[in-house]
């Protein structure tokens, strides 16, 4: 062949490369915040927080308006994560293990304390084409060996329990894995995250990398609160909590991390990189200590925190980079919730979806190569039948139009049209009686559909003692003295 053809061929096959190393399997890397808010980083709208490594994420990749968490607290979510499926269908609607209030003017239903094992998860859909798989952080579905992340096809498990103070966190069930004295949390996940990265640059792999921050306590680092502090006061802002943003700084440092050792493995061009939350942001923490309530950070214009199926409650950060393959800078607003993830990394990896076993979950490539502007899909679904920082509910997004229907024997339901009122201030349920009506008959459809667990009427109900929090593990008071009946909507609305 002629040198120039030569010369032509190499400059085709070159410009192929992208596009080769895409079609090959790629590794992924699910990086899944514990209570990071809709509006926590920087790309999404903080002004105090500095989250420069996630940012980077954005602008090298897309980032997603209308996301959702599939739960508004942490159990719920992970299990739609792992399972591709809605939580309702499980029966983990709550955190494990939860709390109860039996003078509530209703009983609510048990949680499933773990996830089955006979769920395939999407690590044993993975591993079953050839990739190694390993979690790092906090797994929250169950407890024990036997519901371990190790017994739900994770090869490299590093469940890691505890807050981020030095010599308060543990890592469950491996004693061959200790924390350096005086580390911090985000940086023992750090440490195991790089040692997975590195063990397995040679084929491909699945990380989940679950860091127990920001959730409280709150807690941090003593030069980065100073310095949050310093610059709260210099811009004038109460929100959030300077040692939030501290914490938040703190995950950004982790996100770095890996990053990092992903390009020191000269793996980045053929890596995904998934960045989201487990539930909406908290507004307040409430502590059953007279000393402990702080105001944590605003969702603003979101209304609702987690714990609550108001926007703020349930919507959160979502940003995918992947070299080659999703488009630098760009932005998205399909409808888009966490069982999403299971079909679109198994679809990644040219695997099989479970023969046996629902996947509720779209899958998402489509979007993220740029073959469609919008995802055509159905309605999105929620199902929360618990008081926890608001009362027991449901709710349907369907377009831009939401309703929440209250499970507590009430009869309240609240309609918003969220293109026109994103903070979810006029409920106009009898101006749209029709719309109500539809989307609340989707909603019964839907809870029918999956078996939703529902709560019952309780004839203990005493509204002198409704406020009363117990445990269900302990099965004992857990705030007989504390905070009465919920947070006021306007104080969740700041």
């Amino acid at each position: 062949m002629h040198k120039y053809s030569c010369f032509l061929m190499i400059l085709f096959i070159s410009s192929l490369t992208p596009v080769l190393l895409a079609t090959e399997k790629p590794n992924v890397v699910f990086i899944f915040v514990d209570d990071l808010g809709w509006k926590d980083i920087a790309c999404y709208g903080n002004q105090l927080a500095e989250t420069p490594h996630i940012d980077q994420l954005a602008a090298d990749g897309m980032k997603f308006t209308d996301f959702y968490a599939a739960g508004a607290v942490c159990s719920p979510t992970r299990c739609a994560v792992q399972s591709g499926q809605n939580q309702a269908r499980i029966g983990i609607t709550d955190f494990i293990s939860g709390h109860w209030r039996p003078f509530e003017r209703s009983i609510t239903p048990f949680v499933q304390s773990a996830l089955p094992l006979d769920t395939v998860t999407v690590a044993e859909s993975l591993k079953a084409v050839g990739y190694k798989t390993g979690y790092v952080g906090k797994w929250h579905l169950g407890a024990g060996p036997q519901f371990s992340p190790a017994r739900q096809g994770y090869d490299f498990a590093v469940e890691v329990g505890g807050p981020q103070r030095p010599g308060s966190f543990r890592v469950v069930g491996r004693e061959d894995l200790k924390p350096k004295p005086g580390q911090f949390r985000t940086e023992f996940e750090g440490q195991m995250s790089r040692r997975f990265i590195r063990d397995n640059k040679d084929r491909p792999f699945f990380l989940m990398l679950s860091p127990f921050h920001v959730h409280i306590p709150l807690s941090s680092r003593s030069d980065l609160v100073a310095k949050y502090e310093a610059k709260a006061k210099k811009l004038g802002l109460e929100l959030p909590h300077p040692v939030y943003a501290a914490m938040l700084e703190e995950v950004d440092n982790l996100v770095g991390e890996v990053i990092e050792e992903l390009e020191a493995q000269g793996l980045t061009e053929k890596t995904m990189v998934v960045f989201t939350s487990d539930n909406g942001g908290l507004y307040r923490r409430y502590d059953y200590r007279p000393h402990a309530d702080d105001n944590v950070a605003t969702q603003s214009p979101l209304r609702g925190e987690k714990g609550t199926l108001f926007e703020g409650g349930i919507r959160v950060p979502f940003i995918v980079k992947y070299p080659g393959v999703v488009e630098s800078g760009t932005t998205n607003a399909s409808l888009t919730i966490s069982y999403d993830f299971y079909p679109t990394f198994v679809g990644l990896a040219n695997g099989k979806l479970p023969e046996n076993q629902t996947i509720d979950g779209v899958d998402l490539m489509p979007i993220l190569k740029g073959e469609i502007a919008t995802l055509d899909r159905g309605p999105l679904y929620w199902h929360y039948p618990h008081y926890h920082h608001d009362r027991p509910a449901s709710a349907i997004r369907d377009g831009d139009w939401k309703l929440i229907e209250y499970l507590d024997g009430t009869g309240d339901v609240e309609l918003y049209n969220l293109k026109k009122d994103i903070g979810e201030s006029d409920n106009v349920v009898t101006e749209f009686a029709g719309r109500t009506a539809d989307l609340q008959g989707k909603l019964k459809a839907w809870r029918y559909e999956v078996s939703a667990r529902m709560p019952i009427p309780n004839p203990g109900y005493n509204p002198e003692r409704a406020h009363e929090w117990w445990s269900r593990r302990s099965g004992k008071p857990v705030n007989s003295a504390g905070r009465k009946r919920f947070p006021p909507t306007e104080l969740s609305q700041e």
